[in-house]
């Protein structure tokens, strides 16, 4: 990033960072999510250049699975990429491993304030590579969604250190802002100034419209006075904040003389000086500790004891102040005002998504790369076989491993969907399809954070377990993907929060439409098959064979019944709520267990599965790949259909034994088929191994060799401990310990 810095001056630098958001005006080209559309549209890739490009994997065990594979697992890495982006990741990659300063992946031997220190260095010397560039990121956007995955395989403490400052800070101000503002934007790519974005408080979260930090406007001095009125307002888990942000974009809310309050607002704060790192006065700013994981970015806390900032930082592109004190907005509506004001959250959440996958594939290359050389138990004493062979085996890891696939298709669709909402938003369209789109992504956006938070939460737990005692050890990564996991699955909203949104969205589709009325349809055609709503429900489960099941066709028949079926449940529920005579409030709170948060699951599953399916089943997809792919998309179907068999059952869809059967049948058929694929399928997804960073999960496959030089080089492993004297001592064990603590 710093190359793109030098010999620039602020105004090439402030319409780069316009041009990286705001010239995204073309049409995002759908080739973006294969890569086999970039790549045939160039010469074809030579067979040497590929194999620069996709070196072979050291020999090892691993090669009896690699040779068993059907199909080669260069081609479908260049199918689903490209050779641009390959390379794009491999130049990241690349420059992490030959750098020093990244020597030791995470950090996670350092104590806590050096671990902070180290990456806070890296954080500076990732602006010093120019990974991005203009003209790549408008060729291809998912490059941006690139560069954050990459960084996260690495370190999420790294890669949310600098998404935060640049991408949740600096497109804040360039959001929320106008032109008045545009001259802090070099100043973050310089690192002159480094940010953090200040929502959440310590009493309030989700409900953003009750946070209580004030800014009263001076008119005498043409200034917001900004204030925090206890400590329950004290500004909380704010990332960047805790040792190292200068600057703060803080939502207050916006308080006029007369005593009139028009709603949160975002304000830009100087907290610390940048030269001393000293708090600026009358603001208390510290760290809020340590945390379960992710212990390289310092999440802080701040009050404000009357700080008083200039008119002109206001954020002030959905409201204003005049010098005078009145108050201005281009919104009639106060809570479009505040939606657009949050508007980023849309953009945190899709992200988000990306990252729950990301360490999810992760994971599933770890355990299945173990599971293929780790042999125990066999049909004679002397012949033991992989792990992998059994079936319990393939029906807890496979599942997931078709997951990363599936939600890795769909998370990257659903950015490119925000680029061309953020295309719109930028030209200032108001009709109404941009609305509609708006809606539409806010409520896929809140769902797709929870299943693919949640998917990976579960998923990482049985790849840990399925690792058994080797899976526990703090260096095979494990431990630390699950705790570096966890906060996706509460910031950026709780996720059982976030469900409702995209419960209330449906609902309000259907109170809007409703059976016999106008048309069911949306931009992104999402929600489209409601249009046959009350026929769908009459259907029931009709695949006749095994064989008829092992398409994905089979489980996307089903969840249209599902979520038909759970929009009238949930609707149902909701009436006979308010017939009860509780008000709306009480009767959207007694509808979310069993109805309401299932309906949101479902249709994101429903979602999920047909876009894949669609992606699976296009015409491009080449022959040799057809199968796989196919059988994975059919695989992650079924697997989230059969978590809901009792709906099923309880609705009339399936009846009688043969259905359940069928399903669980094809489940294990399918785990069966894909056995042989599984670690080519995983060497597509894995990265090098200075970045996995897993003896257990190792390229080579020497798994043992691996995991014992990693004990051995573990700190003062062969040590007598300093405190050996004690184990002869006589002292009184309660005498000795109180001494010494």
């Amino acid at each position: 990033m710093q190359g793109l810095l030098k010999n620039w001056s602020i105004s090439h630098l402030t319409q780069l960072f316009m041009d990286i958001v705001n010239r995204w005006v073309k049409p995002v080209d759908p080739a973006c999510l294969s890569g086999a559309g970039r790549r045939h549209a160039m010469a074809p890739t030579q067979e040497g250049s590929r194999d620069t490009l996709l070196p072979d994997f050291p020999r090892g065990p691993l090669d009896v699975y690699r040779a068993r594979a059907s199909f080669n697992w260069k081609e479908l890495a260049l199918f689903l990429e490209g050779e641009d982006m390959l390379r794009f990741k491999k130049t990241i990659f690349s420059a992490l491993e030959s750098d020093p300063l990244f020597a030791c992946p995470a950090g996670r031997h350092l104590p806590m304030e050096k671990y902070r220190e180290v990456n806070f260095l890296r954080c500076r010397r990732l602006f010093e590579y120019d990974f991005l560039r203009m003209d790549d990121v408008l060729q291809n956007p998912l490059k941006v969604l690139a560069l954050v995955s990459c960084l996260g395989m690495y370190d999420w403490s790294l890669c949310i250190k600098a998404f935060l400052h640049v991408f949740v800070f600096g497109l804040a101000i360039f959001n929320s802002g106008s032109e008045r503002h545009l001259k802090y934007i070099p100043k973050i790519f310089s690192m002159e100034i480094f940010g953090c974005f200040a929502l959440t408080e310590v009493s309030h979260g989700s409900n953003t419209k009750a946070i209580r930090t004030t800014a009263h406007y001076d008119p005498a001095t043409e200034e917001f006075i900004i204030h925090s009125p206890d400590f329950e307002a004290a500004k909380f888990w704010v990332g960047n904040m805790g040792k190292t942000a200068t600057h703060a974009v803080v939502f207050a809310q916006l308080c006029m003389p007369g005593g009139q309050c028009h709603g949160l607002h975002a304000f830009l704060v100087q907290i610390r000086d940048p030269k001393t790192l000293l708090p600026m006065p009358g603001v208390m700013v510290g760290d809020i500790g340590k945390k379960l994981g992710q212990n390289g970015l310092d999440n802080g806390f701040v009050m404000f004891h009357k700080v008083r900032i200039p008119r002109q930082d206001l954020l002030n592109r959905t409201g204003d102040v005049t010098p005078q004190g009145t108050y201005v907005t281009p919104f009639k509506d106060n809570r479009q005002r505040l939606g657009a004001s949050l508007g980023s959250l849309s953009a945190g959440r899709v992200c988000i998504t990306s990252m729950a996958v990301v360490n999810l594939k992760l994971a599933v290359c770890i355990a299945l790369r173990f599971s293929a050389t780790r042999r125990q138990f066999g049909p004679t004493d002397a012949e033991e076989v992989p792990v992998l062979e059994y079936q319990l085996q393939q029906w807890r890891l496979l599942p997931y491993l078709a997951a990363a696939y599936a939600l890795d298709h769909f998370s990257k669709s659903l950015f490119l969907d925000l680029v061309v909402l953020q295309q719109g938003l930028q030209r200032n369209d108001r009709n109404a399809r941009q609305a509609e789109l708006g809606r539409e992504i806010h409520a896929l956006a809140s769902a797709a954070k929870p299943l693919a938070s949640w998917t990976a939460q579960r998923g990482i737990q049985e790849c840990r377990e399925a690792c058994g005692g080797h899976g526990y050890l703090a260096v095979n990564r494990l431990g630390d993907l699950r705790n570096d996991n966890d906060p996706n699955c509460t910031y950026e909203g709780d996720n059982n929060v976030l469900l409702q949104q995209t419960s209330n969205y449906l609902l309000s589709l259907l109170a809007r439409d409703g059976p016999g009325g106008t048309r069911f349809e949306s931009p992104l055609k999402s929600v489209d098959f409601l249009e046959a709503y009350p026929a769908v429900l009459g259907q029931k489960f009709e695949a006749a064979s095994l064989q008829d099941c092992l398409d994905s066709s089979v489980p996307l028949a089903a969840y249209v019944w599902l979520v038909c079926y759970l929009l009238r449940e949930s609707h149902q529920k909701l009436s006979q709520e308010r017939r009860s005579g509780r008000n709306d409030f009480e009767a959207r709170n007694n509808a979310q267990v069993y109805c309401c948060r299932s309906l949101a699951l479902a249709f994101l599953e429903l979602t999920v599965i047909q876009r894949f399916h669609r992606h699976t089943h296009q015409p491009g997809v080449p022959p040799p790949l057809r199968a796989t792919l196919r059988r994975l998309s059919a695989l992650y179907g079924l697997w989230s259909l059969s978590q809901h068999t009792a709906l099923l059952y309880r609705g009339g869809y399936f009846s009688g034994e043969r259905a359940g059967k069928m399903v669980e049948d094809a489940i294990l058929e399918l785990c069966a088929q894909l056995k042989d694929d599984a670690v080519a399928l995983v060497d597509v997804l894995a990265p090098p191994d200075f970045i996995l960073d897993a003896p257990i999960g190792r390229a080579d496959g020497e798994l043992y060799k691996n995991l014992w030089a990693a004990v051995l080089q573990e700190n003062q492993v062969l040590e007598r401990v300093p405190w050996w004297q004690e184990f002869s001592t006589n002292k009184p064990v309660v005498g000795s310990l109180s001494s010494k603590l």
